[in-house]
């Protein structure tokens, strides 16, 4: 059951809520004690998440008349980066505007599932195998 709540926690984190599935990840790690799948899971529903994200913004992006001064902000650093911007995607405030972005602005999705996966990805490998030292 907290593999289940992992996994919906880590997709509402990569969505416009304002949650932080790094706390959900630790609990579970220190629970459990098997990071590495805890991983896999917060992995894949944050992803998800994101891709929700993604096309939602990609379908939108026509209809927003105007776009806030955090997401103007993304969008600058995807027009200037390009799909390595998606590394940052993790961050907090300005990842999920980065994801919107992308979507907004096209990107090829196999591009953005590419850099979105390994900067999330790196992010709770960090997080989950420090967890497992601490307890």
């Amino acid at each position: 059951m907290d593999l289940l709540i992992l996994f919906a926690w880590s997709f509402a984190a990569a969505t416009i809520l304002p949650l932080a599935s790094e706390l959900a990840l630790v609990g579970v790690v220190r629970h459990r004690q098997e990071w590495m799948l805890a991983v896999v899971i917060a992995s894949t529903g944050n992803y998800l998440g994101s891709c929700t994200t993604y096309w939602l913004a990609r379908a939108v992006a026509a209809r927003i008349a105007a776009p806030s001064p955090r997401y103007e902000r993304a969008a600058r650093l995807v027009a200037r980066y390009g799909q390595p911007a998606l590394l940052l995607s993790w961050v907090p405030l300005i990842g999920d505007a980065i994801v919107a972005a992308a979507g907004a602005a096209r990107m090829p999705f196999a591009g953005f599932s590419l850099w979105t996966v390994v900067g999330k990805l790196a992010r709770y490998v960090v997080v989950a195998w420090a967890a497992s030292r601490a307890f």
